[in-house]
């Protein structure tokens, strides 16, 4: 196994590079998150070995199993899934980024739990932009309303925007999903608040995402392989 996931981190960065390329953007312009949910710390640490220090993470419970287990690392803990108010203190605690605010309320808990020892805790505005009832995520037009309330949070620092467009081949509805969000930072920048991440595109999805300016892309399967639920 270790073999492979080395190779197929060599194999998304390839991706990545190409994608910079042919969107026109610099190289290392788009960050690796390599999601590791459902996949043991043993694969975190050959990924880890490879060359990649941030990961991704959607559960909590899982999260700190693998910080207690990985403890030794330098890694760069990413929350990526929905996270219930009942739920933010081991975030809090534990986390580097917090992708997945999509409530002032959970950013409000994340800021009263973040530890003052620790730097503030990266936070990105989670935006539904499929409009699916299904999707977790702020309406896009409540997302400068609650961008301004976060910003003026303590202990955090408001870097972005993250979605999760609809599940579908048509490259050109996902593209017009990844501009809407790219749309929605360029407005947010017009009132004074400038955010430096774009956190969208998967393994399917990459280049297109790339393609409207993702500043993260969130890779699971194409590293790990597929998931196997328990």
């Amino acid at each position: 196994m270790t073999e492979s996931i080395t190779l197929a981190l060599q194999h998304v960065r390839q991706r990545l590079a190409d994608a910079e390329r042919a969107a026109g953007r610099p190289a290392g312009s788009a960050q690796l998150l390599a999601v590791s949910k459902t996949f043991p710390a043993a694969d975190v640490q050959q990924a880890y070995l490879a060359g990649q220090r941030a990961f991704g993470e959607n559960y909590v419970q899982e999260l700190q199993q693998k910080c207690a287990e990985l403890a030794a690392l330098d890694i760069e803990w990413h929350f990526i899934g929905p996270l219930q108010s009942n739920k933010t203190r081991p975030v809090a605690e534990l986390a580097h980024w917090v992708h997945s605010v999509e409530r002032l309320k959970i950013a409000e808990r994340l800021s009263a739990q973040r530890p003052e020892a620790l730097p503030p805790l990266n936070v990105c505005i989670q935006v539904n932009v499929s409009g699916e009832a299904s999707k977790s995520g702020c309406a896009p037009e409540q997302a400068l309303e609650l961008a301004r309330a976060v910003a003026a949070l303590p202990r955090l620092a408001l870097r972005g925007l993250m979605c999760i467009p609809e599940p579908t081949e048509d490259a050109a509805r996902l593209a017009a999903q990844f501009a809407l969000l790219s749309r929605l930072q360029q407005q947010l920048a017009a009132e004074g608040l400038a955010l430096d991440t774009l956190s969208m595109g998967m393994s399917a999805d990459l280049a297109v995402a790339v393609a409207e300016g993702a500043t993260m892309v969130r890779i699971g399967t194409a590293i790990f392989g597929a998931r196997h639920y328990h």
